[in-house]
């Protein structure tokens, strides 16, 4: 079989590059989610009672405590600072004692997906990875593809709290969904977005596969119909559309670098490639695309400065997602995460593994000088997001889980990390997980956020967490954080995530773990 042979068995699995023919095939097989059974989850209660916690409430103000936390129903009722009145808690349903812990509202990923049983043919272990690590909303761009797909319904159970999952915001990939072929004209594309809008979906994920016309077009039609929208500038059409003209055209947000360097080219209209460069073999195409980083202009420089106020004065939002190219930079350590081995389940692992047809499992022959180009490449990628935020520019949380061993909930956690390793404070990281991500999705719709901020009448969407996330952002992982304890010395962990309230429902995270863990378990038991 010839190496194009097989470099185009790549092209079915990768969904930058279709939406239409691996996926379709992928959503038969998916389990629907079970119905959330009794003992999952406590709540929502007539009054609950969070006691004498540190709060960091989301806006980016400093923690502050002990304070307590009333919550009637779905909804926080007050702040009790220096603590609720005897009567108060005297009323509650519940009390939870938070005494020494941390609260933050809940997490929001703004870059999610879930729907492939080559991985994890049951949606739940996903849901039940990001609950368990705080994660209380995520944006699906997309969370299936198709036509028929469950997005909606997943989004609608969820809602209703039927289902054990955060808070869902199902996007749908342009020209995806609708069962008809995509549009290629700007009338069609507003067709399809006007279509989309109907069906209930709250935004667009863009691939930049339509050409400056139709993505115009549905753009100008994506922001009368209150539709949010977000763009993977793919390198097939970024000779057209670069990050610079997406935003012009009218783009919510950008994820990944994609567009971002074709548009700091410091000499020639495009990207140079070697002569042996295919797209559709991954090894070359992620191996290259950090050697865009040896062609841009120099960070700092007065184009640069420029390029960077021209984010910030367009009012774009950027979701980096520096963690799911981690691997890219050190591929032995992200196979042997201390997680893997009880949460990553079997399925998982085999997709993950380098692969021809498996998008993402790129790595087929990675050599140390493509993890030393991928290095230098996070260094101007990271400097620009930074900055971006220094000026101003909203940076949100997002993680493209089950590709390239970033396991769910667990690659949240990674962002977050990673986020700071970039130059964001760990409250500037909060931040970003939490009211920023919250304002990236409710902006579209011309509305507050309900959610995002710890606050009186905002919705009980709120983590608990043993230790404190600013002295060390790893206490967030549901392994913990593996320490020496100096004054006996032997090795203790600390932290994860005691308790994810979702809609005023109480989660144990611990609980959680354990049901995923048994799905790993049983999955492993049947393959002997």
């Amino acid at each position: 079989m010839t190496r194009l042979r097989l470099t185009a068995l790549a092209l079915a699995a990768s969904l930058s590059v279709s939406v239409a023919a691996e996926p379709a095939i992928a959503q038969s097989a998916m389990e629907r989610v079970p119905d959330r059974q009794p003992g999952e989850g406590e709540g929502p209660y007539e009054r609950l009672v969070i006691r004498g916690a540190m709060m960091i409430d989301g806006s980016g103000a400093p923690p502050e405590g002990p304070v307590d936390i009333v919550v009637e129903g779905n909804r926080i009722e007050a702040l009790a600072r220096g603590g609720a009145s005897q009567d108060v808690i005297a009323s509650a349903s519940r009390v939870i004692d938070a005494g020494g812990m941390y609260v933050m509202p809940g997490f929001i990923d703004t870059h999610g997906h879930n729907g492939d049983p080559r991985k994890a043919a049951n949606p739940s272990y996903g849901y039940k990875l990001w609950l368990a690590h705080g994660v209380t909303s995520v944006r699906g761009v997309s969370f299936y593809f198709g036509a028929g797909a469950p997005d909606l319904d997943d989004a609608s159970r969820s809602a209703a709290n039927t289902i054990v999952a955060p808070r869902l915001f199902p996007y749908a990939v342009f020209g995806d969904k609708w069962g008809r072929p995509a549009p290629t004209t700007p009338q069609a594309a507003r067709e399809w977005v006007r279509w989309t809008k109907a069906a209930g979906y709250d935004g667009i994920k863009f691939f930049n596969n339509e050409g400056p016309a139709v993505l115009e077009a549905a753009l100008d039609e994506a922001e009368k119909q209150g539709l949010g929208t977000v763009a993977h500038l793919g390198q097939r059409g970024v000779a057209e559309v670069t990050a610079r003209k997406a935003i012009e055209l009218g783009m919510d947000g950008v994820t990944h670098f994609y567009g971002h360097m074709e548009s700091l080219l410091a000499d020639g209209a495009l990207p140079k490639y070697p002569a042996g460069y295919n797209y559709l073999d991954e090894q070359s195409r992620f191996s290259e695309v950090a050697r865009l980083a040896d062609q841009i202009v120099e960070p700092g420089s007065e184009e640069w400065d420029d390029y960077v106020d021209f984010l910030v004065e367009s009012e774009v939002t950027l979701s980096p997602t520096f963690n799911i190219y981690s691997a890219s930079r050190d591929v032995m350590r992200a196979r042997t995460l201390e997680w893997h081995e009880r949460y990553t389940i079997p399925t998982l692992m085999d997709f993950y593994a380098p692969s021809l047809t498996n998008h993402g499992s790129y790595y087929h022959d990675w050599s140390t000088e493509d993890e030393v180009a991928w290095r230098a490449f996070y260094q101007p990628w990271m400097q620009l997001t930074n900055e971006f935020k220094n000026k101003g520019g909203r940076v949100t949380v997002g993680s493209d889980p089950g590709y390239i061993y970033q396991t769910w909930g667990f690659a949240y956690v990674g962002e977050m990390e990673m986020l700071q390793e970039a130059g964001f404070t760990p409250l500037e990281v909060i931040q970003a997980a939490t009211i920023n991500g919250a304002r990236e999705l409710y902006e579209p719709k011309g509305t507050e956020p309900p959610m995002g901020r710890i606050a009186p009448g905002k919705l009980a969407d709120l983590v608990i967490v043993p230790a404190n996330p600013l002295a060390n952002l790893k206490v967030l992982y549901g392994t913990g954080h593996l320490r020496l304890n100096r004054e006996t010395n032997q090795l203790e962990r600390v932290g994860g995530v005691r308790w994810t309230i979702k809609d005023g429902v109480v989660y144990d995270a611990p609980a959680l773990l354990e049901d995923v863990a048994a799905m790993v378990k049983a999955q492993r038991a049947a393959q002997q």
